[in-house]
């Protein structure tokens, strides 16, 4: 029989990018964005593209398996006067991008909002989010109404990458196993949100995941209103509406009842029940 602790330590094995997947489906995917639109928007054109940055989780180390969404900055070059054609229709701008991929034997595009949406025959997809650089790591990204808005994801991924290397590299680990738990009761937290809180509620971490997630059900509740760690999105918890932040605070709630009682249960030797309870906490597929 296997203990909780090996449990534990399987199922985030389980959930984790393998090195394969990094190379072959993130790293891979990311190269192909560079390649469509280096070839669309050569630097001779009058919207000319830059480069290509990895976001999101698979930047941070978040990302869970099965890897289905990756989040990929594409940053557009002013040289030949871009951002004054687009300034006024962020619109024109992203559909724009969107047209570089009509066609392409590899994808299917749909506008989600503020990104070019990729999806790739054997599953998964890419957001391209195109953006123009206002310097200081500040990117203009289309508001989905013609505006735009003002994003610093680079230093949000720095901010989260500090933490993390402060917290004993043991953050990104924890988070992956929150996404599971958010994933397995209604997704009521948007992945950005859920990880700033998780980074914003410790000041010291360790390597036992079952006390980590014991006290973040715990203390979270008192960290829902964090900023944008990258300084221009304000408060992250502004989309939830009153009955889903009850609705939040309620599933957490639960969430460290039962894992007080599965870390009591293992503290005694009943695995089982240990097993069972986390299972119920971060999904079915949770080893017994």
């Amino acid at each position: 029989m296997t203990t909780t602790s090996q449990a534990m330590a399987q199922y985030l094995s389980d959930i984790s990018v393998t090195d394969y997947q990094q190379t072959s489906i993130i790293n891979a995917r990311k190269d192909r964005v560079v390649e469509n639109l280096t070839a669309a928007f050569p630097s001779t054109t009058d919207l000319p593209f830059s480069r290509a940055i990895l976001m999101g989780s698979a930047a941070k180390g978040t990302i869970v398996r099965p890897i289905d969404d990756i989040d990929v900055l594409a940053v557009f070059s002013n040289a030949n006067g871009a951002w004054n054609t687009y300034r006024l229709d962020s619109q024109a701008f992203l559909y724009g991008v969107r047209r570089a991929y009509n066609g392409l034997s590899t994808a299917q595009v749909g506008a989600r909002g503020q990104a070019v949406r990729i999806f790739f025959k054997n599953g998964g997809h890419v957001d391209v989010a195109p953006v123009f650089s206002h310097g200081n790591d500040v990117y203009g990204l289309p508001g989905g109404d013609g505006g735009w808005i003002n994003t610093a994801p680079t230093v949000a991924n720095s901010w989260f990458a500090k933490k993390h290397a402060d917290l004993g590299y043991n953050l990104a680990p924890l988070v992956r196993l929150l996404k599971k738990w958010n994933n397995a009761h209604s997704k009521r937290l948007r992945s950005f949100h859920l990880e700033t809180i998780a980074a914003s509620t410790f000041r010291t971490l360790g390597s036992n995941r079952q006390s980590a997630l014991a006290n973040f059900f715990e203390w979270a509740p008192s960290h829902l209103n964090v900023s944008d760690p990258g300084g221009q999105s304000g408060t992250l918890s502004n989309y939830l509406s009153w009955p889903g932040r009850e609705e939040v605070i309620q599933a957490l709630a639960s969430a460290a009842d039962r894992a007080r009682k599965a870390n009591e249960a293992e503290a005694r030797g009943d695995h089982d029940e240990a097993k069972r309870l986390w299972r119920i906490i971060l999904g079915s597929s949770f080893p017994s």
